[in-house]
């Protein structure tokens, strides 16, 4: 039980290495603003330019997701496939993290009432039992836990680029690839070919 609170703890120390107040945020954000402004503009700061008018990428402003923002649906998704690899399974997420992932519900989720039902005790990343792959997890109140494609919700916020949306997604009610038998001589044995049965 130690060795699993040591774990927490570093891996809460590299996520979130101490905890964030509001004015320290606030203050983290202007800086990346400034810095971002004077790269994209060679080196004019905002101020020199008062009047004119900013050009927002994707022409949308910022997504504001908990204290966090995104500027891109990629940026979006990276930031949550790497959290998901990296926190270990089955322990509750930090508080900094449990306010980005409600948010993503509540604003990405098609049904975030149906979702979230009495409120949400927790997050956790665990190995789903179906699909025997790394998955986040909401826990209710009432300890209830429900799995939620983040990638899904991602999408619904910013859309993602064709080629990173989840298969099926297209609109058809079809889902994409699979292994389906159909075709000619598609399937399971049936003849034809080495080892098939003897056919008259």
């Amino acid at each position: 039980m130690a060795e699993q609170q040591e774990i927490v703890d570093s891996v809460s120390a590299e996520v979130n290495p101490h905890p964030i107040t509001d004015t320290e945020v606030e203050a983290a954000e202007k800086r990346v603003r400034e810095q971002t402004e004077e790269t994209e503009d060679g080196g004019e700061s905002k101020k020199q330019k008062v009047g004119e008018d900013e050009e927002k990428p994707n022409g949308s402003d910022p997504v504001k997701l908990g204290p966090k923002e995104f500027v891109t649906s990629v940026a979006m998704f990276d930031y949550f496939t790497k959290f998901m690899h990296f926190w270990p399974t089955d322990l509750d997420v930090n508080k900094y993290e449990h306010m980005v992932l409600l948010d993503l519900i509540k604003k990405g989720h098609t049904e975030p009432d149906n979702k979230i039902g009495g409120g949400i005790k927790a997050f956790q990343v665990r190995t789903h039992p179906m699909w025997k792959s790394r998955c986040f997890f909401l826990v209710r109140e009432d300890d209830t836990a429900d799995d939620f494609s983040y990638r899904k919700c991602v999408d619904h916020i910013l859309p993602l680029p064709e080629n990173m949306k989840t298969p099926g997604s297209n609109g058809n009610g079809h889902g994409g690839g699979g292994r389906g038998g159909g075709g000619r001589r598609g399937g399971r044995g049936g003849g034809g070919g080495r080892g098939g049965r003897f056919r008259r």
